[in-house]
């Protein structure tokens, strides 16, 4: 392999891993909201919504942790609202969170203008790459996962914590279990609204991290486009990982290797159109979701079903 191939190699999965870090992060919460049996469309605009906590917050203060804190109680509380409205009100959960996201996207463009219409705040502080000694040192390996934000490192060990807490605990089993059978849930004991809301509220901490993920690690500052439909990427990597942590981590790192490769064709100078290079991780994600590369469906059969109980 040149010189010139390696370098290229190396930093398109650098950048594809660094970039899959935020939507694995939103991807992992909403499985816990979708294996409760909840659709929560409205993570795009929690995701705006923590970014701009995080930024605002990492003006005002100058630190790198607090503005994570603020980014992940704003996602809890927008997050309260909308399990009041899915599962107390049984509102449509696919109408709810599009009318969120829509909502979500004013209040953050009201409150970023009105709170620096005259000011020019400048850099803010952002996590650095942390190379792990010895490893980090090694060919195309150490550079690629082992140089790493300090963020992406905590994200892989969420993927961990998750699938454990999914899988190999009473907790997960009450909340999987309101999400495909709601009624023998209930019938065994098991709240299924309150599973239900605490699948929402680990969804919406997840991606108002998310946001404050996006600020504080990888861009630096805020605008109203900075998610740019990774909330519903998170949506399709949840689905393309068969609602399973681990999938989900694959999944996120092939769309983020998707979106490095066409910023580094970019700067290649292809004469592919920039429009066409755009749309490669999302035509890959469509792709993905549909089913064109098989797998069973294994959904939550009580997915974005309201649930009553019976008098």
């Amino acid at each position: 392999m040149s010189v010139f191939s390696q370098a290229f190699l190396v930093t398109w999965l650098t950048a594809g891993i660094r970039l899959g870090g935020p939507v694995l992060l939103a991807a992992l919460g909403e499985t816990f909201a979708e294996r409760s049996g909840i659709l929560n469309l409205g993570i795009e605009g929690i995701l705006l919504l923590g970014a701009l906590a995080s930024y605002l917050t990492s003006i005002h203060t100058g630190s790198l942790w607090l503005p994570l804190f603020a980014a992940m109680l704003t996602g809890f509380a927008a997050a309260l609202f909308l399990a009041w409205m899915y599962v107390t009100v049984r509102a449509s959960q696919v109408v709810v969170g599009l009318v969120f996201n829509v909502l979500a996207l004013g209040i953050a463009a009201t409150v970023y203008r009105r709170t620096l219409a005259h000011a020019s705040p400048g850099p803010i502080a952002m996590f650095q790459a942390v190379h792990i000694p010895w490893v980090s040192d090694l060919p195309i390996v150490g550079p690629t996962l082992f140089s790493q934000t300090l963020p992406l490192y905590l994200t892989l060990v969420l993927v961990v914590v998750a699938h454990f807490a999914l899988f190999h605990t009473r907790f997960g089993l009450g909340l999987r279990a309101a999400g495909e059978n709601p009624r023998a849930a209930d019938a065994a004991g098991i709240s299924v609204p309150r599973m239900r809301y605490l699948g929402t509220l680990i969804s919406g901490a997840a991606a108002g991290l998310a946001g404050g993920y996006l600020v504080l690690a990888q861009i630096g500052l805020f605008r109203d486009s900075i998610v740019a439909g990774q909330g519903f990427i998170a949506l399709g990597i949840v689905i393309f990982g068969r609602w399973s942590p681990w999938k989900a981590a694959l999944a996120a790192m092939v769309f983020g290797t998707c979106d490095a490769l066409q910023l580094s064709l970019q700067l290649l100078g292809t004469h592919l159109p920039e429009e066409l290079l755009l749309s490669i991780p999302y035509v890959v994600t469509i792709l993905a979701i549909s089913g064109i590369f098989g797998g069973r469906d294994v959904r939550p059969a009580a997915l974005a079903v309201p649930y009553a109980k019976e008098a």
